[in-house]
């Protein structure tokens, strides 16, 4: 992959299409549906991996203000939507009410389901690929792709292997935040998912939340307001038709 001065890569690194992921059924996901990555810069490379790009829509869930660019990189080829899923959920001073990942994602289901439902809505309505990103593309961006992947009906299994995937990158992922741009001497690049991780267990208790409605994850999006014809359309987009 191409760097930009310092050694810092230019071009996402937590990318992936989530086409051909393996559903319940027996069918799998459509390739150039529903992309996920990390934050996009301005200058980026086109992703390597990316067989269809640039997307239609993206979904940004960072904050807006410090977090987020006035102006989104994609702004002017893509439909760019801002849904800041963390926005307004910390204390008022400012600190996280959560403690552990698993605390996180379950706030974000507590407090933050019409945006959950918002981001669905996208999904179904873009007429293309949609890119969901946050900062790293681990956090936020792997609550709402989870909830999106179960209500497809994908494996249950494969959307834990997809959010795990993220741990492979993170080195990357960091030194594109400039959060540590270097290793420290005698740490290999394996020992980061010490550090920052993305652990089954924490999407486990996720889904875990999600699938204890009736109907699991289609059964959550409609106690928050979703339709039964918007499942249905979302799963005539996203999967390939059974033989």
């Amino acid at each position: 992959m191409a760097e930009r001065s310092g050694g810092v890569p230019n071009g996402l690194v937590n990318f992936r299409d989530l086409g051909g992921l393996p559903v319940e059924n027996g069918v799998t996901t459509r390739q150039g549906v529903l992309l996920r990555g990390d934050a996009p810069y301005a200058g980026d490379r086109h992703p390597e991996e990316a067989t269809h790009w640039p997307p239609r829509a993206v979904i940004d869930l960072r904050d807006t203000g410090a977090e987020s660019d006035a102006v989104h990189p994609l702004e002017g080829v893509s439909t760019v939507h801002r849904i800041p899923l963390l926005e307004g959920l910390r204390s008022e001073s400012g600190e996280d009410p959560w403690r552990t990942l698993s605390e996180l994602y379950g706030h974000i289901l507590d407090f933050a389901p019409k945006r959950l439902l918002e981001t669905f809505r996208i999904a179904v309505e873009t007429d293309g690929p949609v890119l969901v990103h946050c900062a790293a593309g681990k956090d936020r961006t792997g609550v709402v792709c989870a909830l999106l992947l179960r209500t497809a009906g994908v494996r249950y299994d494969a959307v834990v292997a997809d959010y795990t995937h993220t741990d492979r990158n993170m080195h990357q992922v960091l030194r594109r935040l400039r959060i540590t741009p270097e290793l420290p001497p005698g740490v290999e690049e394996s020992d980061v998912n010490e550090l920052v991780s993305a652990p089954a267990y924490a999407i486990e208790h996720a889904l875990q939340r999600i699938e204890s409605h009736r109907d699991g994850a289609a059964g959550w999006l409609m106690r928050h307001g979703a339709s039964a014809d918007e499942i249905e359309s979302w799963r005539r987009r996203f999967l390939l038709p059974g033989e």
